[in-house]
């Protein structure tokens, strides 16, 4: 049982990255154990692949992966350091301390701890639109395609979805939809305007910047409510260098998931200004949210949150040097997503997918299974070759990018 407990704690000290120099503060089961606090580096050899004890590579999702014994783990070592405090109904203990890191980060007066994030999207425009009018958001967006048509049901505000089979709209459509509106013979107003970035739906595609500080300009004007789908904002932030908090200010409101890459079991906050969320815990129950614990949550997106982005910014410079020299090799070749985040598509002149994934497996690469991710692309990447779609997170930086390539080189062989 020692020898488990003691794997247990060195996976989730690498896998948090345990970084002092990263995060400001050691991991706790770094600690605890008096393990290294930094993440272990494979070889570099062709069968190289993740460091031994480090934990896999997972070339699939945003965050971590834990499992559930990996989360239990983490709340046992976390409440034996005394870091958990029970909340009371999503109020106080971790909850509070977690809505304070958040509106803090995200540079907003308040924020607040919700489930889910549909709920967390559903609420802002809700609240921002005040009960009545229209919101316009993007066709290929979450909360309009996601999200069970929440808003018009629950809160009979009309969704008015714009650029279809494209990650943002323009202003020019935004003001064509607002006139439009205005010349109706029942006046129904536009009152809120929603943007995601990135976008899903998009395989991570960003809203264009320029358009996003044309259209928030315009609705400040025009007393238009502004809400910024961010669930994956922090992605965003590391990939090009702005800071979480710029990329909120424009917006009343800011959505952003505690589950994808901050390895909670579930949870979002949702932060703006005090006027609008200081009762929004009244509303967060009448729609059966006010859960009566929901430490467990928060005290998991707590851990991970701080120094997120840089550790982040490490896997994305990590998975540059990969795609650098694996471009190299006449075997494999390298999709961008256009103005992309996290994801990629490699193409791999391999005559069967899944013995090839089963061999990076074998050394420590988890990789999702082929598929042909675009739209009427179903050969999953062409006579003589397989196609993934990857995805950089934090596991990446259990290893180095030479030994990545070096194991990407190596399964190519039976």
């Amino acid at each position: 049982m020692t020898a488990i407990r003691l794997d247990r704690r060195r996976f989730l000290a690498l896998g948090s990255l345990g970084a002092a120099a990263a995060v400001g503060r050691p991991a706790v089961a770094s600690r605890r154990a008096g393990l290294a606090s930094s993440p272990g580096v494979a070889g570099t050899g062709a069968g190289a692949g993740a460091a031994p004890g480090a934990g896999p590579v997972r070339m699939t999702g945003d965050g971590l992966g834990l499992t559930p014994a990996e989360t239990a783990a983490l709340w046992a070592e976390l409440a034996s350091d005394g870091r958990i405090e029970r909340d009371s109904y999503s109020n106080g203990g971790a909850v509070a301390a977690l809505e304070a890191h958040f509106a803090e980060v995200l540079g907003k007066e308040r924020a607040v701890f919700l489930p889910t994030g549909t709920l967390a999207n559903h609420l802002a425009v809700r609240t921002l639109a005040g009960g009545t009018g229209r919101a316009i958001v993007q066709a290929e967006s979450h909360l309009f395609n996601d999200s069970g048509d929440c808003v018009q049901t629950l809160s009979g505000i009309t969704l008015m979805p714009l650029a279809p089979g494209r990650a943002g709209f323009r202003l020019d459509e935004v003001q064509d939809v607002i006139a439009r509106t205005a010349g109706g013979r029942v006046s129904r107003p536009v009152a809120v305007i929603s943007i995601e970035t990135p976008v899903r739906r998009r395989y991570g595609e960003t809203f264009d910047q320029g358009e996003v500080d044309r259209i928030t300009a315009f609705a400040k004007r025009e007393g238009i409510g502004l809400h910024l789908d961010g669930a994956r904002i922090f992605l965003q932030s590391a990939a090009t260098g702005w800071s979480v908090a710029d990329y909120a200010r424009p917006f009343d409101t800011v959505y952003v998931s505690l589950y994808k890459y901050f390895n909670s079991v579930s949870g979002a906050i949702l932060a703006g200004p005090r006027a609008l969320l200081d009762e929004l815990y009244h509303v967060r129950r009448m729609f059966g949210a006010g859960l009566p614990g929901a430490w467990p949550f928060a005290a998991l997106a707590r851990h991970y949150a701080p120094g997120f982005t840089d550790r982040f910014r490490q896997a994305l410079a990590a998975s540059e040097s990969f795609i650098e020299q694996i471009g190299r090799h006449e075997a494999f070749e390298v999709e961008r997503i256009p103005a992309g985040t996290n994801l990629f598509t490699l193409r791999v002149a391999a005559a069967d997918g899944a013995a090839f994934r089963a061999r990076l497996g074998r050394r420590g690469i988890r990789l999702g299974a082929p598929r042909g991710f675009r739209r009427g692309d179903s050969d999953g990447g062409g006579p003589g070759h397989v196609r993934f779609l990857v995805a950089v997170n934090e596991t990446w930086n259990r290893t180095s990018a030479d030994a990545l390539a070096g194991a990407f080189i190596g399964a190519l062989r039976a």
